[in-house]
């Protein structure tokens, strides 16, 4: 193997995407033959002992891609120190390598979440240039207002940052569905909020080219390689 850059190694080896890696490098919870490194730019070869956090890390020699239907009321982290329930222990037991999701949905919201060991996978679809569409359903206290449609549609400005609906649809007075490219963090939720309305109900049905598909809330399934394929084709518009 010729070297590589170390946060490429940490991606192959499952531990995060690139671009988390690149902070865990930067927090120096890495090191390269007992040495922390802490700055971008080292490169490691075969024989080089990477380590996270002093416990060494091999590179992957096969990747898994899992499809989760994550339920309300657990959270997309490898742990939590309020101690709710983890996404990834909706995951089979048998599986024994390190996954982590790619993207979030936040300890409220429901529905469809991918789990891999492959970083550089996780970080082309996860990064918002990638393009692939997300698709939620969500369902409001009271009555959505037509402005509200509008101006999700139009974009609206919050706190600075700009957010703008690809697409949004209403299939009922008191529910939307929205799609969206770039996925901001709590995206629809601020933006409910804005408009001081409240989400009871905040469903990710769509990734890209995978939808739910009858897959019930707790479940999970592996991606198939056309699927896999559809996202990866997509990553490269």
């Amino acid at each position: 193997m010729l070297p590589i850059r170390l946060q490429i190694y940490l991606a192959h080896a499952g531990v995060a995407s690139r671009r988390a890696a690149e902070k865990l490098i930067t927090d120096g919870r890495v090191s390269v033959n007992g040495t922390t490194v802490s700055v971008m730019g080292t490169k490691v070869n075969v024989d080089d002992v990477v380590s996270l956090d002093g416990i060494p890390v091999v590179t992957e020699t096969s990747f898994l891609y899992l499809l989760l239907n994550k339920p309300p009321e657990y959270i997309c982290s490898s742990s939590d120190p309020q101690g709710r329930r983890l996404a990834k222990d909706l995951l089979p037991a048998r599986i024994q390598e390190r996954l982590y999701n790619v993207g979030r949905l936040d300890y409220r919201s429901s529905g469809l979440i991918i789990f891999t060991n492959d970083g550089d996978f996780a970080a082309k679809i996860s990064h918002p240039s990638s393009n692939i569409e997300k698709e939620y359903l969500v369902e409001a206290s009271g009555h959505i207002p037509d402005t509200v449609i509008d101006d999700f549609a139009r974009g609206v400005v919050i706190e600075k940052a700009f957010y703008r609906a690809k697409k949004i649809t209403r299939i009922g007075g008191k529910a939307i569905r929205v799609v969206l490219i770039e996925g901001k963090n709590r995206e629809i939720r601020r933006v409910f909020s804005h408009f001081h309305l409240h989400p009871v109900a905040l469903r990710r049905i769509r990734i890209g080219n995978i939808s739910l598909d009858g897959l019930v809330e707790g479940a999970s399934r592996p991606l198939t390689p056309e699927e896999i394929d559809g996202l990866r084709r997509h990553s490269k518009r």
